[in-house]
């Protein structure tokens, strides 16, 4: 059985159509076989009223009635006379009858003349039938016209009434996942209302929910952070004593661990703070000084792992926002590209201007992102499909808030040649007037 509402409509519509031709059909062609016998009787009295009168002869008749009705005058005289049948219409009153003539079934009409002669005039019953089903038959020709308009009316009818659904699943379709905002009622059928408020009332219950959960990473973040600190704290005064090699190993997995944990919590702090809304005013952001900024910082990782970390172009630019969760962004993404890069890989960015567009293109000579990966890696706490992957899998989830609360897009995409792989990745920003800087 269809799942389909359209469908179903459409089944059940045709059914009724369908059933609704069927049975006026039925009566069209009754109705219509009936008023042409009638006719037909009719035609028969006319003639027999015009014959009665003298106005027509009956050799005129027999020559001048349509062919195809085959009617036929029959002289009676004044007596019972001739064949067998003749002497039985004589018996007959004056009237419509049926009666058998030449072997067959006949419609006959009996007249008196005044001079006390009689006749009859005949018409085979066969002959009239089939006249009737033809004229029946032509009166069913519009119906069966009408029946597929119908059916392609009524599919048109249901599809435009079911395209505000459509729309509204297009609508809930193309949100982002953390997009509550309320579904509109404006412009929806009534029908709808009841659907879209229970929508709108699970929406609340949803926004509610993550506000819970945003503060609660948030708070939790915030709590640990300062333990985290004093731990890493005492590991580092640790560093300068005289330990044995064991020791010093395990001093350095937990002071790795420590440091894995301060960046998960710096990142579920930046990312409680973009859900939270902007915490301060928008300002113009010089893209060159903050990337080179960045660099600077990052360049003695990029050293241990003897990674070409520099710029391929960098041009004066800048951009609107708020300059702490852009500078976030952009480290995240650097970030990425030296610690997935291999052992002397290389990493270009450049920064420039294209238009009304500031672009930040990252570029390194990792292993890419695997192809089943890419529609997700912007979710949060996705670590890929790599089991040897590190990272907290909240990077790009940043990264991506952070571009589209400035109005900007941010790519990821693979690059595969003969000569290189790895991944490029651009985003595209706004630009601002350097000037006001």
């Amino acid at each position: 059985m269809t799942r389909s509402l359209r469908a179903r409509l459409f089944i059940g519509l045709t059914a009724i159509i369908l059933l609704a031709g069927c049975v006026g059909g039925v009566f069209a062609y009754i109705w219509a076989f009936d008023e042409a016998i009638e006719m037909q009787d009719s035609i028969l009295i006319q003639l027999g009223s015009l014959l009665q009168n003298g106005s027509v002869k009956s050799e005129q008749s027999l020559r001048g009635v349509d062919a195809d009705a085959q009617v036929d005058v029959v002289e009676l005289g004044t007596a019972p006379r001739g064949s067998a049948e003749e002497r039985q219409l004589w018996s007959f009153q004056d009237g419509l009858h049926l009666a058998s003539r030449q072997g067959g079934s006949m419609r006959v009409l009996l007249r008196t003349r005044p001079d006390g002669s009689r006749f009859a005039v005949a018409q085979r019953t066969a002959i009239r039938d089939e006249i009737a089903r033809n004229m029946a038959l032509r009166t069913l020709l519009p119906i069966a016209a009408l029946i597929p308009c119908l059916l392609l009316v009524t599919a048109l009818v249901i599809a435009r009434s079911l395209r505000p659904m459509v729309r509204l699943a297009e609508d809930l379709d193309a949100r982002r996942a953390d997009d509550t905002t309320p579904l509109p009622l404006a412009g929806t059928p009534s029908e709808l209302h009841a659907f879209i408020a229970s929508m709108n009332g699970l929406l609340e219950r949803m926004t509610l929910m993550m506000d819970q959960q945003r503060r609660f990473v948030a708070d939790a973040a915030h709590e640990l952070r300062t333990p985290i600190t004093a731990l890493s704290l005492q590991a580092e005064n640790l560093a300068p004593v005289d330990l044995p090699a064991e020791a010093r190993e395990r001093l350095a997995a937990l002071s790795e661990g420590m440091r894995r944990t301060k960046h998960l919590l710096e990142q579920l702090l930046a990312l409680a703070r973009h859900e939270a809304g902007p915490c301060s005013e928008a300002a113009v952001v010089p893209l060159d000084r903050t990337v080179k900024d960045l660099v600077a910082d990052l360049l003695p990782d990029a050293a241990r792992k003897g990674i070409d970390l520099g710029f391929e172009m960098i041009e004066p630019v800048a951009t609107r926002g708020e300059p702490v969760m852009i500078a976030a962004m952009i480290r995240n993404l650097i970030d990425n590209a030296v610690r997935f890069t291999p052992r002397g890989g290389r990493v270009d960015i450049g920064v420039y201007r294209e238009g009304n567009d500031a672009i930040i293109q990252i570029e390194d000579t990792g292993p890419g992102i695997p192809s089943g990966d890419i529609d997700r890696i912007f979710e949060p706490f996705f670590r890929g499909s790599r089991p040897s992957e590190e990272g907290t899998g909240l990077g790009l989830s940043i990264v991506k808030r952070t571009v589209d609360r400035l109005e900007g897009s941010v790519l990821l995409k693979n690059i595969s040649g003969a000569e290189q792989t790895g991944l490029r990745a651009t985003v595209r920003l706004p630009a601002a007037d350097e000037s006001r800087v």
